[in-house]
């Protein structure tokens, strides 16, 4: 049964991207939701399409999205959609290809299906708990280095810039910005790097579905104090960041960031 649910969410997550490509450096509207916050035409429009389809599809499901007001109906659902219409909207603004479409499904707390679909580059990381993770077709896992000093961390460029990452510079191989909580994830989950780290807070629909497709790359995703993370919560910001790839690298990381 599960799997109309991701053949369905991975059609979305293509439509909303071509969507959100109509407008990728072109003409639309920004406005800031709150400071150094942005939002666009294109989040706007790409929410749109995401909740007719997947809740025309599934109305018994909740929702829960970046760019949709919140309601409490959510939290009695037992399976609920975590969603991000445009994960990066400031790399979409500034024309750099780092951002995502971000859809997951949450069953009892848990992600159970998670799709990331870059529309620029074509990319699409998928999983469906107990079946693997995938991306564009192929079977992806996390690497498995232990050493601090062959890591190649991908962390916020926003953090980069403000300075949070100087005092690690010197812990691991590289240090590497990119654009979009959710994409970095999905590209550590291919193994594309060997860690994605935030300092700073994130919310559910950032990194959801992530999440759950790292967890079916063999990896594990947790909280700067150490602690699992579950969702369709009343509050939706998890605190204080994050670490996200194979869990011995993900303990040893644990120790040098905190």
């Amino acid at each position: 049964m599960m799997n109309l649910e991701l053949k369905i969410a991975k059609k979305a997550a293509w439509e909303a991207g071509e969507i959100i490509c109509s407008y990728y450096k072109s003409e639309y509207e920004i406005r800031d939701k709150s400071y150094h916050n942005p939002v666009t035409t294109a989040d706007h429009a790409s929410d749109n399409h995401l909740k007719k389809v997947l809740l025309s599809a599934f109305p018994d499901i909740g929702w829960l999205s970046e760019e949709t007001v919140d309601s409490p109906e959510r939290l009695s659902k037992e399976r609920v959609w975590i969603v991000d219409p445009l994960d990066g909207t400031k790399e979409f603004i500034e024309g750099v290809p780092q951002f995502v479409v971000s859809i997951a499904l949450v069953v009892n707390h848990e992600p159970y299906i998670g799709v990331l679909h870059n529309p620029v580059t074509k990319e699409t990381f998928s999983a469906c708990r107990g079946e693997g993770a995938w991306l564009d077709g192929e079977s992806i896992r996390c690497t498995n280095r232990e050493n601090p000093s062959e890591m190649v961390i991908l962390n916020s460029r926003t953090e980069t810039r403000h300075g949070l990452w100087d005092p690690f510079r010197d812990q691991f191989k590289e240090l590497k910005p990119i654009g979009s909580v959710a994409y970095k994830l999905g590209l550590t989950a291919a193994g594309k790097s060997d860690i994605f780290a935030s300092l700073k807070p994130k919310n559910e629909w950032d990194i959801c579905a992530g999440h759950c497709i790292i967890n079916e790359a063999g990896g594990t995703l947790i909280n700067l104090n150490g602690k699992k993370v579950t969702y369709n919560n009343e509050n939706t910001l998890i605190s204080p960041g994050l670490i996200a790839g194979y869990s011995k690298a993900v303990n040893k990381v644990l120790e040098i960031l905190t």
